[in-house]
């Protein structure tokens, strides 16, 4: 558990709506997401490394498999832990650390269907909404995909919404690589989950309706990835897909200052992400 404040969204009972007061804000902010494929595999590799290297300002997880009550671990006083459990036990999962006290924490999108998983954090602050995202795989055999598309629609609505309010910045395992560009091998995964038509559109809508892929600000050309497969050394080889994002409301593009790939940082088969803002 957090020697910090900890806030943690038991599934069992309906959602929590938190409210806080804002103590600072950052005037340049360094934000990273990670799927980290399991929080207490990675604590046992270099997370707690990396966290101290880094020092990020908000750091996002996905993929969390576990509540603060399965991990015994004392975090860094200066963050505050922010949870979102699975009513399954084990499974997915999102989880916010930050070092600036959020106005409000919200744990769903506000439809049941989609708010069981743990999936969606969302982090209000003084400027814009971060939302944590761990997008549904539509699985190998795509028997998840009509699903996936009805999350994809329902959470952008949701993102929209938001941005009635102010600016958002999402983030997190989109589960999608969106362009050619994006995996190493288009043309043999053309209709595979991951670079189906339909969840590259999902893709295409975000971007059409306002958002940023911000890391594409930056870069254009390919071979820039931030998921490997396990198998056939595919990690060292480079043969990847770039799965994980941030996106940012088109009016918060004034801010964006950077937005990068850690590659080189191990423990998962995802690597972390991130952007800096002004």
């Amino acid at each position: 558990m957090s020697d910090g404040y900890s806030t943690v969204i038991d599934r069992r009972y309906k959602s929590v709506f938190i409210r806080v007061q804002s103590s600072f804000i950052f005037l340049h902010m360094k934000l990273i997401s990670w799927n980290v494929n399991g929080l207490r595999a990675v604590l046992k590799k270099n997370f707690l490394e990396f966290l101290d290297a880094e020092q990020p300002d908000i750091l996002c997880l996905q993929e969390i498999k576990c509540t603060p009550d399965d991990v015994e671990q004392l975090w860094p006083r200066h963050y505050e832990t922010h949870w979102n459990c699975a009513m399954r036990k084990g499974y997915s999962g999102t989880a916010i650390f930050t070092k600036t006290k959020p106005l409000n924490i919200t744990p769903h999108i506000g439809m049941d269907e989609h708010d069981t998983e743990g999936r969606v954090l969302a982090a209000e602050f003084a400027d814009f909404f971060l939302v944590n995202v761990y997008v549904p795989n539509s699985k190998r055999d795509l028997s998840r995909l009509t699903y996936r598309q009805k999350w994809d629609k329902d959470f952008l609505a949701y993102l929209k919404k938001l941005e009635k309010k102010k600016p958002v910045i999402f983030c997190g395992d989109l589960n999608v690589a969106h362009t050619e560009i994006d995996l190493a091998n288009p043309r043999a995964n053309i209709h595979n989950h991951g670079f189906t038509a339909e969840e590259r559109a999902g893709f295409t809508n975000f971007v059409s309706a306002g958002f940023l892929d911000t890391f594409r600000e930056f870069e254009k050309g390919g071979g820039h990835y931030t998921w490997w497969s396990v198998f056939s050394g595919a990690r060292s080889r480079n043969v990847g897909w770039r799965l994980d994002y941030f996106l940012i409301s088109k009016s918060f593009h004034p801010k964006l200052k950077s937005a990068f790939i850690r590659h080189q940082i191990l423990g998962s088969d995802h690597c972390p992400v991130g952007i800096e803002i002004q």
